[in-house]
């Protein structure tokens, strides 16, 4: 009798998703930002092409919510969001000052690691998606357990919209089997830079990994030698401004607060 333990599936999963992952984001490095843009653009499409489906199955799969408002959060999270990004200089050198001698280079991270809660599934793996790839990233999902369906079926739709734009689909992917394990596995690969950490206490109490995350990624970019502004994401640089504690380490990104107040809206 063949026993199938499914922890351990689950973090196999992880390792051959992060895998996948880190060659499209290679593959995407070489990308101009006309054609990373492009893949944005579908995604933002997709969204609010499939915005009442999604909402509706998030509804059904959580019981949270007014599917009405989820159409609205999940027009918002692909639409609005794109529209605040779109016109953003996020690959290569993004700005120039020659009488400082400074010039300013986006650096992405490589591989991001996406939590994505109960609450609001769809419109937060429609956003994230959007913000990673326009930094240059690829993001692996780790989604609510209660939420799997929908979850995947948008990141199905993400990954379709992907692929006709001409980009690598393993850009956004998404744990199929749901375990502590695969999410702690998931956030400590060695090759997982960045943790978008959405949710209640669960995310909350891996705030200690996503800090060493943080604080590797500017280690490796002073490593280089170069004066640059590292741009983790669109939204990164408005953040380090704002919140780079005085030890340089990046903070941890919560993005729904965090999109808000860059939008001057309330959440």
């Amino acid at each position: 009798m063949q026993l199938i333990d499914k922890d351990l599936l689950s973090m196999q999963e992880v390792r051959e998703l992060v895998e996948a992952a880190k060659e499209a984001q290679q593959e995407l490095a070489r990308m101009d930002q006309a054609q990373v843009d492009r893949i944005v653009r579908a995604i933002a499409d997709a969204g609010v092409r499939n915005a009442r489906r999604l909402a509706q199955m998030a509804n059904e799969d959580t019981g949270f919510g007014i599917v009405d408002d989820k159409v609205i959060k999940n027009i918002f999270a692909s639409r609005g969001v794109y529209e605040h990004i779109k016109d953003m200089k996020t690959i290569g050198e993004i700005s120039r000052d020659d009488a400082k001698r400074l010039r300013t280079i986006a650096v992405p991270v490589g591989v991001i690691a996406g939590l994505i809660p109960s609450t609001n599934p769809t419109s937060t793996a429609l956003y994230k998606a959007e913000i990673a790839i326009k930094a240059g990233n690829a993001i692996v999902f780790s989604p609510h357990p209660t939420a799997l369906r929908c979850i995947l079926e948008t990141v199905k739709v993400i990954r379709q919209a992907v692929a006709e734009a001409g980009g690598n689909e393993n850009l956004v992917s998404c744990i199929t089997i749901p375990t502590m394990e695969a999410t702690d596995n998931l956030m400590r690969h060695r090759d997982v830079a960045m943790i978008l950490a959405t949710g209640g206490s669960v995310a909350l109490e891996d705030r200690a990994i996503a800090q060493k995350k943080s604080a590797a990624v500017m280690e490796n970019a002073a490593d280089q030698g170069a004066e640059m502004m590292i741009t983790a994401c669109p939204l990164c640089e408005y953040n380090l401004k704002k919140n780079t504690p005085a030890d340089g380490r990046l903070p941890v990104y919560y993005f729904t607060e965090l999109l808000a107040e860059a939008l001057g809206v309330k959440e």
